[in-house]
């Protein structure tokens, strides 16, 4: 099975409200306009995935994302699905989207869960800065 870890990490502007969105982010710091985000100072951005990871991708594969906190094993599960068109250009971001929607942040479309989605005890996890997420994004097929 083809995976990849990002680490990220929680901060007190987590909300997790967005509908339609999942991100996380290399960047520092987090507004509370950011409601789609789950996690910042992330060891990577989309352009910075594994090949192997992208390929599979653009072949439209079925991926899952487990969002793992380690300190309280805790878990979470995305699915989603890669489209042709991506084409992991952004620097600092990682975005799943439910819709067909396609950026270079875009990793995931078609996914059964938003930032919204998110249970509350997770989210209010996140919201702790020494909180660690782990964003293992796996290929299924």
């Amino acid at each position: 099975m083809t995976k990849v870890v990002v680490v990220a990490w929680g901060h007190p502007n987590i909300t997790a409200r967005h509908r339609t969105t999942l991100e996380i982010t290399k960047e520092g710091n987090l507004t509370p306009r950011g409601d789609c985000i789950i996690g910042i100072k992330a060891s990577m951005g989309a352009s910075e995935l594994p090949q192997e990871i992208k390929g599979a991708l653009r072949s439209g594969s079925k991926a899952r994302v487990i969002l793992y906190l380690p300190d309280y094993d805790v878990r979470e599960e995305v699915v989603g699905f890669g489209s042709p068109s991506m084409t992991f250009q952004h620097p600092t971001d990682i975005v799943i989207r439910r819709s067909q929607y396609v950026c270079g942040r875009t990793v995931l479309i078609k996914a059964n869960k938003a930032a919204a989605d998110l249970s509350r005890e997770t989210v209010y996890l996140l919201r702790d800065p020494s909180t660690e997420l782990h964003f293992i994004l796996e290929i299924l097929s």
